[in-house]
């Protein structure tokens, strides 16, 4: 597909083949497009940023921009966008700070849909789904599989679990939890996200298993503590569920419950 010949494009930036950019597009110094990047019309791409193979820009959007962080200070950092992702209208997604490591990291297959916000040093892993609006603020972190549902807010330096799913206007104050559904402002966890996990192919083995644990830890009259020590004793040696008591123990805002 073509370049259009109305977009602007920095002598420095580098692209792979069959790359399309569209009308009006502008693409910064010390930006990396790999091969089969569509960029569509009115975006702007600033560096350092790298995008993956096969990713794809819809208009308005605009990437790799200074964070939004008091404390930066202009030091060099980036913006890593992995592969076949799908990025709507109008979302945005800024760079790293020194302080926070330095790098805002997306993986692959995810879908940011319009007016998604990816905040400075976030790290979001690989088949994730934000419907639009949703925003994550500084340092987040978002597993693989999970689902952030339209305008939903994730506050700094908390994490979402894998597979989880967070209900569309939820306020995330706290890490959310694998596997479950937590909803509401702040939110709270209503229990595993069982549609979800059918969805994504869990055998029953594993969904009775993480049904049992989320009764313990929810259901009961134990504390976390309590409650984590139970999950332990009766299932801890599932892969799944150490999982899920591997992000309890290493949380550090505690978890949503």
């Amino acid at each position: 597909m073509p370049i259009h010949p109305t977009a602007i494009i920095n002598p420095q930036t580098r692209l792979g083949e069959r790359v399309s950019i569209g009308p009006y597009a502008i693409i910064g110094a010390d930006v990396v497009l790999e091969d089969e990047v569509s960029v569509g019309a009115h975006c702007v791409i600033e560096g350092p940023t790298r995008i993956g193979r096969g990713t794809r820009l819809f208009p308005f959007v605009s990437v790799g921009q200074d964070p939004q962080d008091l404390k930066y200070a202009g030091e060099r950092t980036e913006l890593i966008i992995g592969e076949r992702n799908v990025i709507r209208e109008f979302a945005t997604l800024h760079r790293g700070t020194g302080a926070g490591g330095g790098v805002t990291r997306i993986g692959n297959d995810n879908l940011l849909m319009a007016q998604c916000h990816v905040a400075h040093d976030c790290i979001v892993g690989n088949h994730i789904v934000m419907a639009n609006g949703a925003s994550l603020a500084g340092h987040v972190e978002v597993h693989d599989h999970a689902t952030l549902g339209a305008y939903v807010g994730v506050h700094q330096f908390c994490r979402v679990g894998a597979y989880a799913f967070i209900g569309a206007y939820s306020v995330v104050v706290k890490d959310a939890l694998p596997y479950a559904r937590s909803v509401g402002n702040h939110a709270r966890c209503y229990g595993p996200n069982s549609i979800g996990l059918r969805r994504a192919g869990f055998p029953d083995t594993d969904l009775r298993a993480i049904e049992q644990a989320f009764r313990l830890l929810l259901n009961s009259k134990l504390n976390t503590s309590q409650a984590v020590a139970a999950i332990t004793e009766k299932l801890g040696d599932h892969p799944r569920i150490r999982r899920l008591l591997d992000f309890i123990a290493s949380s550090q805002r505690g978890v949503i419950k």
